[in-house]
């Protein structure tokens, strides 16, 4: 569970979807770097990290950011952001977090109610997403849609998407990739079906 500097807010355009995560006066600073499981591009504004994700190309991985974060005004740092990213580097090669950095995401209601049930999933376990939605006060039949809140979760790892299975138990869909999900639930010590 994340401390009380987590910043889970809503967001919306005109039809009611996000409007992106970010606000258009927004500054975000973001660094690249390499981790066991890939490329990793951690992003923060000045509230918190508002995303983490995983990838084999630069390229790609700031591509993501910049159709995320389009109104944002965007700077590669990594100098300033050198201490965090150690951190989260080190964590994803197995040494223990710490006290988890803030978190700024920007999501509809739902999702950050998805979002925060997420964060009540302890390392090492799994969950269903019938179970996550009921977690999160939702009925099973939301599963899909607790789905696809996961798949547009902006934070690998500190918002434990991998942790969320299919009800056999087997590994489903992963935005970064299901054989790092595979390997962040096995350095987890999770069990799978």
């Amino acid at each position: 569970m994340l401390g009380p500097m987590t910043t889970i807010t809503a967001a919306s355009g005109p039809s009611g979807q996000p409007d992106g995560p970010i606000p258009p006066a927004a500054d975000v600073r973001y660094a690249i770097v390499d981790s066991v499981l890939g490329r990793m591009l951690v992003a923060t504004t000045s509230r918190g990290v508002c995303a983490l994700a995983l990838g084999d190309s630069d390229v790609a991985l700031e591509q993501g950011l910049r159709a995320d974060l389009r109104r944002a005004s965007l700077a590669r740092d990594e100098a300033a952001l050198g201490a965090v990213a150690g951190r989260l580097v080190a964590h994803l090669a197995g040494a223990p977090l710490g006290e988890p950095p803030a978190l700024d995401l920007v999501g509809t209601a739902f999702q950050r109610r998805v979002w925060r049930a997420l964060l009540e999933v302890a390392r090492g376990s799994t969950c269903s997403y019938a179970d996550l939605a009921s977690a999160a006060g939702l009925p099973a039949s939301a599963a899909r849609a607790v789905a696809r809140a996961c798949a547009q979760n902006p934070v690998a790892v500190l918002v434990p998407c991998h942790r969320v299975v299919r009800g056999s138990g087997g590994l489903a869909g992963y935005r970064w990739g299901v054989e790092r999900k595979a390997r962040l639930l096995a350095a987890e010590g999770a069990r799978l079906a």
